[in-house]
């Protein structure tokens, strides 16, 4: 609901408000249906604050003391008026709850009511409980909102629980008494649609397509390297290229366009060119895993070309990895090329801060030591050196990271400053390798800043560039592009915290902070002594002719588009069917009604032109003197059928077309559909229209021929409506070519939507009787010999037309090869499932049409649906080829084994078996009735496979990520265990583990490796884990020898692993003499696979098929470019 005008207090009280019922969002809630906060999901958007907000804001605190809280009886309550930003406020409480078990606190606009229509205000605010015992525990939150008319009030449903507000030792109510606190900063909010870019800045912006801010920015950026621009205008390509098929192409017309046009440039054709279907457009993707796969295509499509090795002049630089014995002269070392270098920001204060990580010394030592070939293991120090950084030099700030703690990935908000001018020789070349030529001075200046503003789950992406690394600073945000100072490309993207000056110095000292959720993400910095190289000129010249031909080209028709455009407000699009028309589409374009307009002759006629001279104009195009013309005005008839309904009358003929157009359509569009009579004499010369009376009838016939399945149109006559059609056969059988004694069937063609109507014409009743009117259609076909009805598919006229309507060719795939055809059926809409199902069946050669299943097609990821159709779920072949406003013409099929209705009873589950010895497991497909349980399963296994012995027990385990998450019980039912994203794991149970005693243990086993990330230790699990049983005092020597055994592995090898109790992913490394047990003791941890025995060494097993598909979701779908 939207806030009406506010009453007075004590007329409130009563009132019941409609507001949000909700307590499990944490963040603001608005008091009003309306977006979600920030914190819950920053989704992207043009119209985003970050856009329309600027100027310094300006700030004020509030103070509101509410006596007698506890003894208030009303549900909700608002503050006095405060001023902030020349804009009236007000707090609003719920002081028992918003139908919650909080307090809930609201933001206000005071005076929305009486403000003008539109209107619109941002502002930063924090509201806040004052603590009066202790102020460290004031409870305060903050957020930020675009008030308008249809949210007025913003905040927090559940802001702090009633309990603690109420509970007198907490001291938030004290003497009954409750002091409230709000924070405002307004910021002016500017007209976004009256603003030019061009204009206002010189450059031009980039429209979003759904989700494409990520791409924009930096497409921006790259185009803004001149010399990269200059590369990519030198591709060859040619006039016969396709932009939509061609990258170079598309990429070349992109940035012309961006250099000359005068208005934000679509990049529709670029991502057709990429592959990309609407789909991904829709998808936001990570800015630096486009920048490098967009790279990577252009290094690989520049290759033999002028332009070759643009891609690594500009961004590749090489560092080198080593590692180096402390105690022996021995060293191994790696060269690494790179084109971005990713920096560390948690626990880093700047890019100097990173550097300094990134060529962090580690120390290889104790239970780390490093195997030196023939040294053995030895002490050593490891880590990276950099041999040359790139002229054009992609800092990727790690602003994302994944949480093992919270197993989610976080956006990092921390303050991270970065400088204007990056010397990387500091510190006498501290980062430099030996072999570095230091003759080359490593001196930077920030030329771009990319932008993340939002969350982790979503947000929006702009640019900050400064073109000419002149002090002007420019932001790119999709189609608008502003001048920014220094101040808001650096500062203001260094994140952290951002404290809003005060109005009323010394009222309340405390300072006004909020988190910043807009922050540098990507950095380009560009080497100085390359400067004038890199920020080149780029001209005409430098642009294929053939280019500035096609875009002027495509800019002069923009024009001509535009100029249409504006005009055409004073023109009227006449659209003229004539018999030619209707001969040449009935039957081939159109079945239905007599023409379609969209393919007729149209004129673009000034409005103020008298009709009169409009039929000159006819007279000139189709050869028709004047007074040869009869114009009729179609009508859209109450069946949705649209028919030519009355001729003009010499008073409409007198008009201006723009009055006679208003007069016809009521739906004041700019067209005006006629239908133009023209009568012809013996020799086809056109003559005089006969003269109209009341009783005359204007009919339109079609002919179909049942042999040849085909309808056609025969021509039109007027008829008296007292006639009858009897009286009419000898005409028609003349048009038809017919013997003039045919027997022939009439039939009126009513209506198609939503159904066919065409009924049979009884030739012995006047047309008036049977309803004819002017422009009806009349169908008529031969009389067909009885005998010959069952041969003809479509024995007469309303069989045929209900075939026409309903017929629907479908591609069939192979769910193998969703994306290929295997073979087209023409079906009908109206086919039931067994009609289809029986189609295929016989197209493919089978017996059993029930061993066909079918799969709907996704008309927006244009993949097979997750779930097959079932047996007759479904009535018509339409119900399947609907997605929701779409049609589809696919469908997906496979050829079962058993018939679907059976297979639909039972379930099928992939298993992998572990033999007890043998190393590779086997894999089978266990299909069993979904009310079956895990005993029977694994008791259908033991028919299936080879035991160790013939009494062996077996159990179903659940792997995922290497990982065992549940050993599944005897009697749970099958139906619902999922094979699709787990590995489903059966294996015999060892008799260690069946005699297992009280004070024995039995625990989780994994392989792991250790990746060192700039520092940063990621555990990897990889392999198969296992389950074994340790005894109480048990050593880990005693442990590792029964592992060997178990695993078999070489003496040699097995020397090198080392073993360690792991607990939420951190390591903690055992010495042989350690007791294991010991470490194991808590019985009750919550998801016992996170606590595990962990084995590391290197990753040498191959990796099995079986696998299940554990891929990223998809808001994390991988950037590809298909071409």
């Amino acid at each position: 609901m939207t806030m009406m005008t506010p009453q007075p207090l004590d007329q409130q009280e009563d009132e019941e408000m409609l507001v949000p019922h909700s307590d499990l969002v944490d963040g603001p809630q608005p008091l009003v249906e309306g977006p979600q906060p920030m914190e819950v999901a920053a989704a992207e958007s043009n119209g985003t604050v970050e856009n329309q907000a600027i100027d310094e804001p300006q700030a004020s605190h509030f103070t509101w003391t509410i006596e007698n809280f506890s003894r208030l009886n009303m549900k909700k309550l608002y503050s006095d008026a405060f001023t902030v930003g020349g804009y009236k406020w007000r707090v609003l409480i719920f002081p028992k709850g918003n139908n919650v078990e909080y307090l809930s606190m609201y933001l206000d606009v005071a005076d929305s009511a009486t403000l003008p229509y539109g209107w619109n205000r941002y502002a930063q605010f924090s509201l806040a409980v004052v603590n009066q015992m202790h102020n460290k525990y004031t409870v305060k939150k903050d957020t930020q909102h675009q008030f308008n008319q249809r949210e007025s009030d913003w905040g927090f449903t559940s802001f702090m629980p009633l309990s603690e507000l109420y509970d007198p030792n907490k001291g938030y109510l004290v003497n009954d008494t409750c002091v409230v606190e709000a924070d405002v900063a307004v910021r002016k909010v500017v007209d976004y649609w009256a603003y030019d870019s061009k204009k206002e800045t010189g450059y031009v912006g980039l429209k979003n397509q759904g989700a494409t801010c990520y791409m924009n920015s930096l497409l921006q950026t790259l185009y803004h390297i001149p010399y990269f621009r200059k590369a990519v205008y030198h591709m060859p390509t040619t006039e016969n290229d396709n932009p939509s098929g061609s990258i170079p192409l598309a990429l070349q017309s992109l940035f012309y366009k961006l250099q000359y046009n005068d208005t934000s440039v679509a990049t529709k054709e670029l991502t057709k060119s990429f592959g990309w279907d609407t789909y991904d457009s829709f998808m936001q993707h990570d800015v630096q895993e486009l920048n490098r796969v967009l790279c990577e295509k252009l290094e690989d499509k520049m290759k033999g070309t002028v332009v070759e090795g643009t891609i690594q002049k500009l961004f590749e630089g090489h560092h080198m990895n080593y590692i180096e014995c402390i105690n022996v002269d021995f060293k191994s070392t790696r060269k690494e090329s790179f084109y971005d270098l990713q920096l560390d920001v948690k626990g880093c204060k700047d890019v100097y801060a990173s550097f300094d990580k990134y060529v962090e010394v580690e120390r290889l030592e104790g239970d780390n030591k490093y195997q030196a070939e023939e040294h053995g293991l030895q002490d050593a120090k490891k880590g990276v050196l950099f041999i040359d950084f790139p002229p054009v030099l992609q800092l990727q700030l790690k602003r994302f990271e994944y949480d093992f703690m919270r197993d989610t990935m976080v956006k990092i908000n921390d303050r991270y400053e970065f400088p204007l001018e990056l010397d990387l020789d500091r510190e006498n070349g501290k980062y430099l390798s030996p072999e570095a030529d230091r003759s080359v001075r490593n001196l930077y200046m920030l030329h771009s800043v990319l932008v993340h503003s939002g969350g982790v789950h979503g947000g929006h992406y702009y640019a900050f560039i400064r073109p000419t690394l002149t002090d002007q600073w420019y932001k790119f945000d999709d189609e608008r592009v502003t001048k920014e100072d220094v101040k808001k490309a650096l500062e203001e993207q260094y994140g952290g915290e951002e404290e809003l000056p005060q109005t009323n110095p010394g009222y309340n000292n405390t300072p006004f902070k909020f988190t910043k959720y807009s922050n540098a993400y990507m950095l380009v910095y560009i080497r100085v002594s390359d400067k004038d190289k890199i920020i080149c000129d780029v001209d005409e010249k430098d642009i294929a002719e053939h280019l500035r031909i096609r875009l002027r080209k495509e800019q002069e028709e923009k024009e001509d588009k535009r100029r249409y455009k504006a005009q055409a407000h004073l023109y009227t699009i006449i659209k003229v069917a004539r018999d030619e028309d209707l001969k040449e589409q009935i039957g081939k374009d159109i079945y239905f009604d007599l023409v379609d307009h969209d393919k007729v002759r149209n004129f673009r006629i000034q409005k103020q032109m008298p009709f009169n001279l409009f039929k000159e104009e006819v007279a000139k195009e189709f050869g028709i003197p004047v007074q040869f013309q009869r114009f009729w005005i179609w009508a859209k008839r109450q069946n949705h059928t649209y028919r030519p309904n009355r001729p003009l009358t010499p008073h409409e003929e007198a008009q201006t077309v723009g009055a006679l157009r208003e007069v016809s359509n009521k739906a004041h569009n700019a067209e005006l559909k006629l239908f133009l009579e023209v009568e012809r004499g013996q020799d086809f010369h056109p003559v005089l229209p006969p003269e109209k009376i009341k009783d005359d009838i204007l009919l339109f016939f079609k002919l179909y021929d049942p042999e040849k399945e085909e309808l056609r149109y025969a021509g039109r006559f007027f008829v008296k409506s007292s006639s009858k059609p009897v009286e009419i056969l000898t005409k028609l059988n003349e048009l038809a070519g017919f013997s003039p004694d045919e027997e022939i069937e009439l039939y009126e063609e009513i209506k198609f939507e939503p159904n066919v109507m065409c009924e049979r014409l009884d030739k012995r009743a006047s047309f008036r009787f049977s309803q004819i009117e002017d422009g009806d259609i009349i169908c008529f076909q031969k009389q067909p010999p009885s005998e010959s009805e069952e041969q003809l598919r479509f024995p007469d006229v309303p069989s045929f037309l209900e075939y026409v309507k309903n017929r629907q060719i479908v591609h069939f795939r192979t769910l193998e090869r969703p994306k290929e055809d295997e073979f087209c059926l023409e079906l009908a809409k109206n086919h039931t499932y067994d009609d289809v199902v029986e189609r295929v069946a016989q197209r493919l050669g089978l017996d059993d049409a029930s061993k066909i299943r079918l799969t709907t097609h996704n008309c927006y990821s244009q993949q097979p649906k997750p779930n097959p159709v079932k047996y007759r779920s479904v009535d018509h072949l339409l119900d399947m080829l609907v997605h929701y406003n779409q049609i589809s013409d696919i469908l997906y099929y496979e050829v079962l084994d058993i018939p679907l209705p059976e297979l639909q009873c039972l379930k099928t589950l992939k298993v992998a078996y572990h033999h007890a010895t043998k190393d590779e497991a086997i894999i089978l497909n266990i299909r069993l009735p979904k009310q079956s349980t895990v005993g029977d399963v694994l008791n259908e296994i033991k028919t299936k496979v080879e035991l160790s012995h013939p009494n062996a027990e077996l159990r179903l385990l659940e792997v995922f990520y290497h990982k065992i998450y549940k050993s599944f019980p005897i009697n749970e039912k099958i139906e619902n265990i999922n094979d699709q994203y787990w590995t489903l794991r059966a294996e015999e149970i060892p008799e260690e583990e069946k005699n297992i005693g009280p004070n024995d243990r039995l625990i989780h086993v994994y392989h792991f490796t250790k990746e060192n990330a700039q520092n940063q230790v990621q555990v990897q699990n990889f392999g198969e884990p296992f389950f074994l049983v340790i005894h109480e005092g048990e050593t880990l020597a005693d442990i590792k020898l029964r592992i060997q055994k178990k695993l078999q592995v070489p003496d040699d090898e097995f020397s090198k692993w080392k073993f360690a109790f792991l607990s939420l992913g951190r390591p903690e490394y055992l010495d042989d003499a350690d007791i294991v047990s010991s470490r194991f003791q808590r019985r009750d941890v919550y998801g016992a696979w996170e606590q595990y025995l962990g084995l590391e060494h290197s990753d040498t097993t191959p990796k099995r098929a079986y696998s299940a598909n554990q891929n990223r979701h998809m808001f994390e779908k991988p950037v590809k470019i298909y071409n």
